[in-house]
């Protein structure tokens, strides 16, 4: 996906990619997952045990995320070890939080229509 900075509205190709990487934030378990990768890397284990999730069902969002270019997978040894694979999408996972706290957990009028 390329950056767009001219002025007015956005290719539609690039709004779907966009609207697509929002996609796999929706899901609360994906959420969970690249948050904590936004603090460090972890195996599928860990993350199962942090999320209170099994391995099966980490593994399957983590293929999901992998596939939507959202995480990297390095192995070692037996291991699958994860990492997010954009700082900015760390950002976006950051700002959200942030938003949320910003407004008292609330989302702002309208929007939770």
């Amino acid at each position: 996906m390329t950056e767009h900075s001219e002025p007015g509205p956005l290719p539609a190709a690039q709004l779907q990619d966009a609207a697509a990487v929002f996609g796999m934030l929706a899901a609360t378990a994906r959420l969970q997952i690249l948050w904590l990768l936004g603090q460090g890397e972890r195996d599928v284990g860990t993350l199962a045990t942090d999320i209170g999730q099994t391995v099966p069902a980490v593994s399957q969002h983590l293929a999901k995320l992998k596939l939507a270019g959202l995480v990297h997978m390095r192995k070692e040894g037996r291991r699958n070890v994860y990492t997010i694979a954009d700082p900015g999408i760390g950002d976006i996972v950051r700002l959200a939080f942030r938003h949320h706290r910003l407004h008292g957990g609330q989302l702002p009028e309208g929007l939770g229509d």
